[in-house]
């Protein structure tokens, strides 16, 4: 049956078949999330870059729709992003519906040089025609690409985000859409492709916001922008830990009824041997601005909307694992919402083993180590809070309230139990662990 085979992710979203990587034209219209990604029609490999298609009405069951963008004399079909354009600015309308309109690179085969265009759809993202003097912004330099556009409301045009080469990235505005105007070059140290481009408020208040610059890898400035120039404000932070989290992008336009940043990322590098897909996307997570004892700082978390997928609950408290004496729940499931608190006692490490992969804390170095990668984490009043999200072949690690996070692709060990808690010296306690078994959102 689609959807069921082996390796399928059941919480997470993947094409029915063949090649995916980043997330594109993350935009919200009419009750309708759509996720547009990078999808090879003809292969499990990458290559014949064109625009997949699927729509939510709740950021968890998807339905996946005709190619949106396919190549064209300019080239395949790039990263890229979309908007909803309200006020008709680029003149697009022709009919009830308003414009959703995508910016894309056309990756140009050489000796064409890669460029940025725009197509748009006036029948709710179901057709998408291209614009006939495409590009709209020539060639810079290397392969540009990646652009991202988000309306600035004080100054009432748009701004587009650019990644141009090595750590080199811009930012340009228009009026129209069409044609763009150079603000500025940036540099993030180490951070490259996939640029995002939004402003949040700091401990959600809103006469209190800062705008973040975002790219591929999860590294990010703060800072302010006045509408032609991004100032940054902080040295280049890390939200992103994990081997496998890359190039996330944030859905625009979404309601000021709903008021949340929600961002999805490419799961890339996963293993799906024998499967008829290649590659999977995150589970969407809500990014908030809060101040922490480090200073200001993003935090990511799954979105509520997880809840909805609960099928079976579980509630644990004041469990001492002991060593070589693991606690093992009594579970065959194989996805899982997970919260667990415990305090280390003395030096011990504490770990989760998933499906035969340990995610591990030492106390002595204050550092959590996930499937290769590690990242600091203190503890909070003597706990460590840790939250997962687990899938089939895949795992996500939430903690310090969202700032540390990993996504982590793998395939499972062959082991007797998918869920094992241990202590590798003396004595933990789990003082509280939670275990949603969750649904597969594929039924």
């Amino acid at each position: 049956m689609p959807y069921s085979e082996l390796h399928r992710p059941q919480v997470h979203f993947s094409p029915l078949e063949n090649w995916t990587n980043d997330p594109n034209g993350l935009v919200y219209y009419k009750g309708e999330y759509h996720l547009f990604f990078q999808h090879n029609p003809f292969s499990v490999k990458w290559g014949n870059m064109t625009w997949g298609h699927a729509v939510s009405e709740d950021l968890l069951h998807w339905t996946q729709l005709d190619h949106a963008l396919e190549p064209d004399d300019l080239g395949t079909i790039f990263s890229g992003s979309a908007i909803v354009d309200w006020d008709n600015t680029g003149n697009f309308k022709t009919g009830e519906e308003d414009p959703l309109v995508a910016f894309y690179t056309s990756a140009g085969i050489t000796p064409l040089p890669f460029t940025q265009s725009l197509a748009y759809s006036n029948d709710r993202g179901r057709t998408w025609k291209k614009y006939d003097d495409n590009p709209v912004i020539g060639h810079i330099r290397s392969k540009n690409r990646d652009p991202k556009v988000v309306w600035h409301e004080p100054s009432h045009r748009w701004v587009l985000a650019l990644y141009l080469d090595g750590n080199d990235y811009s930012l340009y505005a228009s009026e129209n859409l069409i044609d763009w105007t150079h603000l500025q070059d940036l540099n993030l140290p180490g951070v490259s492709e996939c640029p995002d481009f939004f402003e949040l408020a700091i401990d959600g208040e809103l006469e209190n916001k800062k705008w973040v610059y975002w790219g591929a890898n999860g590294g990010y400035l703060i800072g302010s922008f006045n509408g032609r120039h991004f100032e940054p404000e902080s040295d280049l932070l890390h939200a992103e830990f994990g081997r496998n989290g890359y190039a996330a992008q944030t859905w625009s336009d979404i309601p000021e009824s709903d008021g949340r940043r929600l961002q999805i990322s490419w799961m890339r590098d996963g293993k799906y041997p024998a499967m008829p897909f290649n590659q999977q996307m995150s589970f969407p997570v809500e990014i908030r601005l809060k101040t922490t004892a480090d200073g200001v700082r993003l935090k990511r978390n799954p979105i509520h909307e997880v809840e909805n997928l609960y099928e079976k609950t579980e509630s644990f408290q004041n469990i001492e694992v002991k060593a070589n004496r693991p606690f093992i729940p009594d579970t065959r499931h194989d996805c899982f919402d997970i919260r667990v608190e415990f305090e280390p006692d003395s030096n011990d490490r504490f770990g989760i083993i998933v499906q035969g992969h340990p995610i591990e804390y030492c106390p002595v170095e204050q550092e959590v180590s996930c499937f290769g990668r590690i990242a600091p984490l203190r503890p909070v009043d003597h706990r460590i809070a840790l939250r997962l999200i687990i899938d089939r072949t895949s795992l996500e690690l939430f903690a310090e309230d969202g700032t540390v996070v990993f996504c982590c692709c793998y395939l499972p060990e062959a082991c007797d139990h998918p869920l094992e808690f241990y202590t590798k010296d003396s004595k933990t306690l789990i003082s509280s662990l939670v275990i949603h078994e969750l649904r597969s959102i594929w039924k």
